[in-house]
């Protein structure tokens, strides 16, 4: 009897299980059907709050990461964790709370938490790691508490009040500022809080995350880049107002209406440009210093 030598052939590989869609859209279903009036609710500060109008795309974009990340999820071994059972009992009372209280904020973070809690209730912590960013993306699409936004917002339009102030002065344009009010020659500028640049900051940070997961496999360049969006985003507020204090000086008119909305749109793409070029930097930086640049 003759022997064949080699290695033995390799066994194939273990087909990959397919996705559980009955499952899955039952866990969803209970989830939006528990908490429909609480999210068309939020979907409608959505429509009319520009602070919020990125609001649509979290979950869509938290969605679609999720399942593209799903033959990575598929291969996870599940390792269901009761502490998700509480954390969704937890949340169902802070909902409950939140609606006899009438605080908004109370019952929309319930969402999120009940949604972490199916996660972690369903396949553990090692779903948790695979899914990670997708869920820290959630709580972006919840509008933040009356008495956070305050807090956040009147800082906001002081610093961009002082920016604009030096950079008037500089200019050369006579201009005094009180508080968030800025006294030019002709006229009164008030920079109230849909200048406060939140808008520019909750829609960029996001845009950060879209970004960093699209164009960058180091989380720690993914992390340094949703960090840069933010003084960046308050840089950018900080020059609108200043160019709309010298075309102001120039003609009123040009700082009011569509042009006003135009300008700040263009000041926006220009501050995600800036957000791109100290990604391009970063990279060469590394390489630089020898380390790899990831795709």
């Amino acid at each position: 009897m003759s022997e064949t030598g080699g290695n033995p052939p390799a066994a194939p590989a273990a087909p990959t299980p397919p996705i559980p869609w009955t499952k899955v859209a039952w866990v969803i279903g209970l989830l939006v059907l528990a908490y429909l009036p609480i999210l068309i609710g939020m979907a409608n500060q959505w429509s009319t709050d520009d602070d919020m109008s990125h609001g649509f795309f979290v979950p869509a974009v938290a969605a679609y990461i999720a399942y593209q990340r799903r033959e990575e999820l598929l291969a996870t071994e599940a390792k269901p964790s009761y502490l998700g059972l509480l954390l969704i009992l937890w949340s169902l009372a802070q909902m409950c709370v939140g609606i006899l209280g009438a605080e908004l904020f109370l019952q929309r973070s319930a969402f999120v938490g009940s949604v972490w809690g199916a996660i972690l209730f369903l396949g553990g912590w090692p779903f948790i790691r695979v899914l990670t960013l997708p869920m820290l993306m959630l709580p972006l699409m919840v509008p933040l508490p009356a008495i956070v936004y305050n807090q956040v917002t009147f800082p906001l339009q002081l610093f961009a009040s002082a920016v604009a102030e030096q950079v008037l002065s500089l200019l050369g344009i006579p201009v005094l500022r009180d508080g968030n009010v800025l006294e030019l020659a002709n006229q009164k500028l008030s920079v109230v809080e849909a200048c406060s640049g939140i808008r520019s900051l909750l829609s960029l940070t996001f845009l950060s995350l879209v970004y960093g997961y699209l164009s960058e496999k180091r989380l720690s360049i993914r992390w340094a880049i949703f960090l840069a969006s933010i003084p960046i985003a308050v840089a950018a507020n900080s020059f609108r107002v200043s160019a709309t204090g010298v075309i102001s000086e120039y003609n009123p008119e040009l700082a009011k209406g569509f042009l006003h909305t135009l300008e700040g749109g263009v000041v926006f793409a220009f501050a995600f440009i800036l957000m791109i070029l100290f990604h391009v930097i970063l990279k060469k930086i590394l390489a630089w210093r020898g380390q790899p640049a990831a795709a």
